[in-house]
């Protein structure tokens, strides 16, 4: 069985904890529709031992919720229409704000329907807020980088309510103006993004196009750039940063290939303290050459004067 990503974990722990069968006896997986950062979803498709095929949708609610007709209530299944899918994403919003990452969970009926088709009529069955708290260490090494001249920028796919109280909590960000969302990022041309750039402070809905679009204006601006990233997709953003930090536990094979470094303990106060061992390294060797300089002038001037 494929390592669980720690998403899947918490839905698994949640359907337990509910009394649901997360792995019932005898299904097997028909296919997948993997889940990407510009589809922002993924679907399965599962036989049961009965032979019926059920889809499992799951992914951010406004997506999820496009391709939903109905709704599954306490009192039954019950058609969508627009009101109702306006306070569905009020909540979601809502939950956002919470710093809670939200998905949307829908169902709908399988049979015969090949993976193109599959994403259409569906029930939507709710949603569901994980808590993903920063580490207690994030808010010190964010501060230790803006001391240290770094300035750190948080780029997630998650909700913009969601990346942006993440980045308080964490004293990333103190209002809304250092935020970009990645449908706006978009409609901007090379020259307006490099020109809002150092303003920047959290890109929230970012896909691994958006980081190499970032790269590229940071570059413009004449700024060395530190890119870190797990999956497959930003490869290409790690090779265009002029250091690419790869997670070395949620990395793919090719973000560690494509990487110069790989974090082993997918921390970022690690990064902080890794800058932190190697500007006293350089300060050291600077020491060493003055210290040789200094010392080594008056044999060299005695050995010019000789001649």
């Amino acid at each position: 069985m494929r390592p669980q990503h720690p998403t899947e974990t918490a839905l698994i722990v949640a359907a337990l904890k509910a009394g649901l069968e997360p792995h019932p006896p005898g299904s097997v997986r028909v296919f997948e529709i993997p889940f990407e950062a510009e589809r922002r979803r993924m679907t399965t498709a599962v036989k049961d031992v009965d032979g019926r095929i059920t889809l499992h949708v799951k992914g951010a609610p406004e997506t999820v919720l496009a391709l939903c007709s109905r709704e599954a209530r306490a009192d039954g299944v019950a058609p969508l229409d627009d009101a109702r899918r306006a306070a569905i994403l009020r909540g979601a919003a809502a939950m956002s704000a919470g710093a809670l990452r939200v998905l949307a969970i829908a169902a709908g009926d399988g049979e015969g329907v090949s993976p193109a088709e599959s994403e259409r009529d569906l029930t939507l069955l709710g949603l569901v807020g994980m808590m993903d708290p920063p580490r207690e260490e994030a808010a010190a090494a964010v501060r230790a980088c803006r001391k240290a001249g770094i300035r750190p920028m948080m780029i997630t796919g998650d909700h913009p309510d969601t990346a942006v109280a993440i980045a308080r909590e964490i004293g990333m960000i103190s209002g809304t103006g250092g935020l970009l969302v990645g449908a706006e990022l978009e409609t901007m041309s090379d020259p307006d993004l490099a020109g809002r750039i150092d303003g920047i402070e959290v890109v929230a809905r970012a896909t691994a196009g958006h980081k190499l679009r970032i790269i590229e204006a940071l570059h413009a601006r004449r700024h060395v750039v530190a890119m870190t990233g797990d999956g497959v997709n930003d490869a290409p953003a790690l090779r265009a940063a002029d250091i690419g930090i790869a997670m070395g536990r949620t990395g793919t094979d090719a973000t560690r290939a494509a990487a110069d470094l790989v974090l082993l303990d997918d921390n970022f106060a690690t990064i902080v303290a890794a800058v932190e061992e190697g500007r006293l390294i350089l300060d050291n060797i600077r020491k060493f050459v003055r210290y040789l300089l200094s010392t080594n002038a008056g044999e060299l001037l005695l050995m010019v004067d000789s001649r």
